[in-house]
């Protein structure tokens, strides 16, 4: 198990927690003073009040809580967001409405999961050509048709 060290910026900050023993995703909650409103079609930064240090060779990917924006519409701007392992600022969260109404946050909600991913670091190199492959240069949609 990866040990990952949490900052609480504030008092009222929450650790993240899994909502499974096999979850792959820890909610990350709201650092409020108060209930927010989030008006349709917009967004509003919500903190934290967390600052981690994610091991090198990973990162923390962001993502949305499937019954927040299936129920009330909200989700990260980004719809992904991306933590690299050599930030330590705030985790802030762009949460976005995309509702026709209204939607308010409270202290302490779940408002999205963080899920911790190795990457693998990569050399770009010009090439003036590239490797034949059978599906060559079909694009979007192009290997779901017969």
């Amino acid at each position: 198990m990866i040990q990952i060290r949490v900052k609480k910026l504030t008092p009222t900050a929450a650790l993240p927690t899994r909502g499974s023993a096999e979850a792959a995703g820890y909610d990350l909650r709201a650092d409020l003073t108060g209930e927010i409103e989030i008006p349709p079609h917009t967004t509003q930064m919500i903190h934290t009040g967390l600052a981690m240090e994610i091991p090198k060779g990973y990162f923390g990917a962001i993502f949305a809580r499937s019954g927040l924006a299936s129920k009330e519409g909200l989700r990260p701007a980004n719809c992904v967001g991306v933590v690299d392992s050599d930030y330590r600022g705030p985790f802030m969260i762009a949460l976005h409405n995309d509702s026709g109404e209204a939607r308010r946050v409270s202290p302490g909600e779940r408002i999205a999961q963080l899920i911790v991913v190795p990457y693998l670091p990569v050399c770009f190199e010009e090439a003036g050509e590239l490797d034949e492959t059978e599906r060559g240069e079909g694009g979007f949609g192009s290997t779901g048709k017969q």
